[in-house]
């Protein structure tokens, strides 16, 4: 974790400043600038269409009744790449835009599953939380398919009495 740390807050900006003076020093400071703005502006749209589609496919899923579980790590995969773009540097915006375009995204999203899927479950509970710690009563897990889960004291309180 503290080579992350080191690697996040020390070498991207150095890198980002070793391209911004490259780029610069190639077109000259007023272009490197205006395509800085431009491709944040840029970015800032294409991050609200991505969002904006994110958010209907989560309200779509809920809709359906089924988890949003992709929606939300799209969601989530959008905000960094909207926030990457809207940082000054080269190197965030492209980083930006690998997360903003849908073919992209899916990919990263496929890794960052397969990476956390042990640790990332989803659960829906009835209307009332389960005692005891006991398991949900459905369960689904990263990708949204059901898990089942042994029924419990709490699933015969709600058994019609024969």
């Amino acid at each position: 974790m503290p080579l992350l740390l080191v690697v996040l807050f020390i070498a991207v900006p150095i890198a980002e400043l070793a391209v911004l003076i490259q780029v610069g020093q190639l077109i000259g400071v007023w272009w490197t600038i205006a395509l800085l703005v431009a491709d944040a502006i840029l970015g800032s749209l294409l991050a609200r269409s991505q969002g904006r589609l994110a958010w209907r496919r989560f309200n779509e899923a809920l809709r359906a009744g089924r988890p949003p579980a992709r929606e939300v790590m799209d969601g989530a995969l959008v905000l960094f790449g909207g926030a990457l773009l809207l940082t000054p540097g080269f190197l965030s915006d492209l980083l930006g835009v690998l997360l903003l375009l849908p073919p992209t995204r899916a990919i990263v999203r496929a890794v960052l599953v397969r990476r956390f899927a042990g640790r990332m479950v989803a659960s829906m509970t009835g209307p009332r939380m389960r005692r005891g710690g006991t398991p949900p009563r459905h369960a689904y897990d990263v990708e949204g398919t059901a898990v089942d889960s042994p029924p419990d004291a709490l699933d015969a309180e709600r058994r019609p009495a024969t």
